[in-house]
């Protein structure tokens, strides 16, 4: 019998949630994900060590203000870091926009361009990266720039149904739903714990997954954030799943049969409804205050789009929540690296 890992791989792509080089050579997946917490790891990794000392290096022949000089070093770092898995897969490698850039479009997309063209500087092309965004409206609205451009996007901290098809109204290449921190929520809240089948993540990414392929969406649903082979196994067929070793590990020591859970052809039990059909609009003029609802089916306009997430508290807590934290990590990775350039 092939392993629950084997199987999966006929079934959705795998892609590797780490900068851990030793794992990916071993676990052999078709992608990379990473972020600041990933390249915050990797500087103190061994496999990493004269990477870090190439960044070191670069960033020392730099002039100009200190925190400026770490911070471009750090950056240099994010891209050595994504070279060097790109070495090991086949695929794309994600790299993350900074997250305190998550609420302006601007901000957002130079950095975006940046990194395409350190990427581009270094011999890698434009179609092997993935550029990670927040799946605020303002990342969503870059994304929709960035893919004109021929960037590849990947919205990431998605958490609920508006941000996905915001995000397909985009144009976005990618959506990584966040299975477990949905699932750590509803947990923390709910006080208990759910089986696989009645996992609100698993549910989220379901539903999701359903409507774009009922409606004929082209862009590509990776669940991502899994806290258990469980939830992996509930989601196999997804287009693509994002994970982690140690739970890869797990799916490949275990030789039981899996069976697919989502495909193409399968549909939801209950329609995933366009948070737009729901929700009206007020209009306030001179004479009157206006109530327009938008039309059936149509994109989610701004209003919408943050109507649904004030209405979601856990998207909102959680969306806030990731971001502020990769946007500490980002602080503490320029932070060590200004020590060492000293």
């Amino acid at each position: 019998m092939t392993t629950k890992l084997e199987q999966l791989r006929r079934m959705s792509t795998i892609v590797a949630d780490t900068g851990d080089l030793a794992a990916v050579e071993r676990l052999k997946p078709v992608d990379c994900t990473t972020n600041p917490t990933i390249v915050l790891k990797a500087i103190e990794s061994e496999p990493y060590k004269e990477v870090v000392q190439e960044a070191l290096s670069w960033g020392r022949k730099c002039s100009g203000d200190p925190l400026h000089i770490a911070a471009a070093t750090a950056d240099r770092l994010a891209i050595s870091v994504g070279i060097e898995l790109l070495r090991r897969v086949p695929g794309y490698v994600s790299t993350e926009v900074d997250a305190n850039l998550s609420f302006n479009v601007a901000a957002s997309t130079a950095k975006a361009r940046q990194i395409i063209a350190e990427y581009e500087q270094r011999g890698v092309q434009r179609d092997r990266v993935l550029i990670k965004l927040a799946a605020t409206w303002e990342g969503i609205r870059a994304a929709e720039i960035l893919q004109s451009e021929g960037v590849s996007c990947n919205m990431t901290l998605l958490l609920n149904r508006a941000q996905a098809i915001a995000s397909a109204d985009a144009g976005a290449f990618l959506i990584s739903p966040f299975v477990g921190r949905i699932y750590d929520w509803y947990k923390k809240v709910e006080g208990r714990d759910f089986t696989a089948k009645e996992d609100p993540g698993v549910r989220s990414v379901r539903d999701i997954y359903n409507h774009f392929k009922t409606e004929g969406i082209e862009t590509i649903v990776m669940a991502a954030s899994f806290r258990n082979t469980g939830q992996i196994e509930a989601l196999a067929g997804c287009d693509r799943l994002t994970i982690a070793p140690s739970l890869l590990d797990a799916l490949e020591s275990n030789s039981d049969q899996l069976e697919r859970a989502l495909s193409p052809g399968t549909h939801p039990e209950q329609p995933l409804r366009r948070p737009a059909d729901a929700i009206c609009h007020w209009f306030v003029s001179e004479d009157a205050v206006d109530i327009k609802h938008p039309a059936p089916g149509g994109p989610i306009d701004e209003v919408t789009f943050r109507w649904i997430m004030n209405e979601d508290a856990m998207a909102t807590e959680k969306l806030a929540e990731g971001i502020r934290v990769f946007a500490r990590d980002l602080q503490e990775l320029r932070t060590r690296i200004g020590r060492r350039l000293q």
